[in-house]
Parts: structure tokens; C-alpha cells; sequence
């Protein structure tokens, strides 16, 4: 599948090659649209604009989140779209008020159709005046009755038809989701160039019933129901050393191809925090960039981050690859090792670290102590997407930092 994304090029080119005048994409509000499973829609609104040298620059967004995209090519009446940081990408044909193609993503094999209209500046067709307001929390079940059930907490808000909110889970949360309630159904998207997710439902004034959906390969029933009072199992009591062990431990390459462990000098006498990512994933976009934003606006001295990386690409080359392609795009300064390659699999990934009761959740966080001892297991990251949820982490992990620095 290396050349999934070459072949699909070649073939746009192909069907392009005839002489004609190019008329360039428009500047302005776009539609993008995806399409997933069920004869469904996926939409979101982008924005082009053209420098005075002719480059283009994009911004996509969802609800607040706004994502600077500015690695576009133009060939021809071929555009090709990269989004920042993640594997995925769209290319396709253009006029000056359209595109179509696909959104592809080569290491897994996966491409979705991908359309886009020039000035359509809804992101769902409003027909109907919605029946309810959705705004505030609901208990989530997805997968109701089967092995894979987990629970989830819708958090919305609803200011007419418009629907802006997220779904928390154990491992995360699903980003800005952003749509709009139109009589008795609810839609909600979300594209951030590694995930495309869709929510559809009926809507009633006390549940919400219908379909999760991520890009065209996957799709589960959810059933949602009010509960102000609801709220998830801590995010600390999932993920444990197992008995028998009181440290973690492990030796993965570096991209020089050195072998980085926790006895190094540089991890000695120090709190180290080892994060459990990949760099195919939003919410460790998201955690990454807040230990950062943490590195750069306090006194780090005491402290080292680590972070093990679990890539889907299929080589290692391609794996390091991705790995810099995130050091380049967001300023990554502390370590990031391959800790695998080929999958993503969490079981895979805990057979990596086997003191670990399992890894549930990409990312997943492992406080150390300057003795050494694990002291807090935090799985999963509640993103800037949760409103009051991540301001709350946010006091709770700087609290617990100045602890164990002071220790």
C-alpha cells in the first residue's frame, strides 16, 4: 500500500492531461464533504487563500478549533492537501468552484471520497426548526450489548440549530465537534486531517439515538440519555503497574538509532514523565502541545518528558519519518522513541510493557517520581474540546507537578 497515494496521483493526472486553460481554486468559504458509510455526509468548511507570490494557505475548521493547513501543490488541475502533522491528506481535481477526490491515509490503505463547493459557508443544510435543545450532559453507550461497549459524556451546547460540543471517553475525547440540530435529527462532524467522524441521530427530549461514524471503515450504534449528574470513572484508576512490579522499564531506539532507557544519566534523580502516544493521533496532538505550552512556561528543572511512540506505519523509515514530520510541525524538544511500528494495537503495545496491567488508551501518561517509582497512571487527555474538563486537568496535573518537583 506504500504507493497508494502515488497511484492515486498518477491516475488524477491522467484523467487531467488533456490541454486546457486552468482556472484556480476561488479564495474564500468552501465545503468540504466526505463520503462515509451509509450513503452519509460528512461536511466541513475550509477557507483558501492566496499569497501574493500565488502559494495557497487553508484554514479548516471545527467549531473553535481552527487548523492552518500550508503544504498545498497545485500541478496542473491537481491540488494536493496535507494536513499538519498526521499522514493523511486530499487530492484531487479542481475548477475555480470545485474539487473532487479522495482524502487518503496510505499506511492504513484508506481512502474516502472527498468533494468540495466554493461559498458554501453552511456546514449542514438547515431545514427544519429542531425539536428539542440538546445543551448539557448526556450518559453515552456505545456499542450497547456488545463485547466492545464503553461508556461516553456528550458535552453540548445549542444555540438555535447550531450544535457545538464533544464526546468524552476513558481514552479521550472526540474533538470539536461542531453541526446542528434540524427537527428531530442531530448531525455532528469533525475533520482534522487524521480523523473524519460523524454523528447522526434521532433526536427526543430525553435521549439521542444513531450512528457513530469514522471515515468509511467504521461505524457503531450509540444511545445517549440526560444525566446532568454523570460522569465518567477516573482517568487515573484505569492503567496500573501489575503486582509484582513497582517500576517501569523499557529501551527503545532513538531516530540516531541509540537506545534510550530510563537508567540514562539524564532521567537520574529527576521526575520524568513518559507519555504513551502516536503521531497519527488528535488527542496526543493535543497533549503534546499542552506539555509544551507546560515546558516553555515553567521551570522544567527537575523534569525530563519522554515520549514512546506506537506507529501504524509499515516500515521504520516511514515511521521516524512521521515522528520528525512532528518535531518540525509543533517544536517537539524532548525525546521521541519508536516503541513500534506496523500497528498501532494496543495489545501489541503492551506486550511492550509488560508491567502494565494493559494499554487502554493513546495517550496514556506515567508519572514518575526522582526515586523512580511510578506515582500516577493517567490514561487518555481531555483536550481543549472539553471546555470546563480540561481546565480542570489542567489545575490538577500543574498541582501535582509542583508536588513532585518539590519532593
Amino acid at each position: 500500500m506504500k504507493n497508494l497515494g502515488v497511484m492515486v496521483i498518477v491516475a488524477l493526472l491522467a484523467m487531467s492531461c488533456e490541454p486546457k486553460e486552468v482556472k484556480l481554486p476561488n479564495e474564500g468559504v468552501w465545503r468540504g464533504e466526505l463520503a462515509v458509510m451509509d450513503n452519509q455526509i460528512l461536511p466541513f468548511n475550509f477557507k483558501l487563500k492566496k499569497s501574493a507570490t500565488g502559494a495557497y494557505t487553508m484554514e479548516i475548521y471545527n467549531a473553535e478549533e481552527v487548523i492552518s493547513v500550508d503544504e498545498i501543490e497545485i500541478v496542473g488541475d491537481t491540488i494536493t492537501i496535507r494536513t499538519p502533522v498526521f499522514e493523511g491528506y486530499i487530492v484531487g481535481i479542481f475548477t475555480g468552484r470545485t474539487m473532487k477526490g479522495q482524502f487518503i491515509k496510505e499506511s492504513l490503505g484508506r481512502i474516502v471520497p472527498f468533494t468540495a463547493n466554493y461559498n458554501v459557508t453552511e456546514r449542514f443544510d438547515k431545514t427544519v426548526v429542531p425539536n428539542a435543545d440538546i445543551s448539557g450532559i448526556w450518559e453515552t453507550d456505545f456499542s450497547l450489548g456488545t463485547e466492545d461497549h464503553y461508556k461516553g459524556k456528550g458535552i453540548f451546547s445549542q444555540k438555535g440549530v447550531l450544535v457545538t460540543g464533544t464526546f468524552r471517553t476513558t481514552t479521550g475525547d472526540y474533538r470539536y465537534l461542531e453541526g446542528i440540530a434540524n427537527g428531530d435529527s442531530l448531525k455532528l462532524s469533525a475533520f482534522d486531517g487524521a480523523h473524519a467522524f460523524l454523528f447522526a441521530a434521532k433526536i427526543t427530549d430525553s435521549t439521542l439515538q444513531g450512528t457513530f461514524y469514522s471515515g468509511n471503515h467504521f461505524k457503531e450504534p450509540f444511545l445517549a440519555k440526560r444525566n446532568k449528574d454523570f460522569e465518567l470513572v477516573s482517568a487515573d484508576s484505569l492503567t496500573f503497574l501489575k503486582e509484582g512490579y513497582n517500576r517501569l522499564a523499557f529501551k527503545f531506539p532513538n531516530s540516531k538509532g541509540e537506545e534510550v532507557s530510563l537508567n540514562d544519566t539524564r532521567f537520574k534523580d529527576k521526575v520524568v514523565l513518559v507519555q504513551i502516544m502516536g503521531t497519527w493521533c488528535p488527542n496526543c496532538l493535543d497533549e503534546t502541545k499542552f506539555y509544551l505550552d507546560y515546558l516553555k512556561n515553567n521551570n522544567s528543572d527537575g523534569l525530563e518528558v519522554v515520549a514512546l511512540a506506537f506507529e501504524y506505519a509499515k516500515t521504520k523509515e516511514r515511521a521516524f519519518k512521521s515522528i520528525q514530520r512532528m518535531r518540525d510541525r509543533i517544536g517537539v524538544d524532548y525525546p521521541i522513541l519508536l516503541a513500534q511500528y506496523g500497528t498501532s494495537d494496543k495489545e501489541k503495545a503492551q506486550e511492550k510493557l509488560p508491567m502494565l496491567n494493559h494499554v487502554l488508551s493513546y495517550p496514556t501518561t506515567i508519572f514518575i517520581d526522582k526515586e523512580g517509582t511510578v506515582r500516577k497512571i493517567h490514561t487518555g487527555f481531555n483536550g481543549p474540546a472539553t471546555g470546563e474538563k480540561h481546565t480542570a486537568f489542567k489545575k490538577e496535573f500543574n498541582d501535582f507537578m509542583r508536588q513532585l518537583l518539590a519532593e
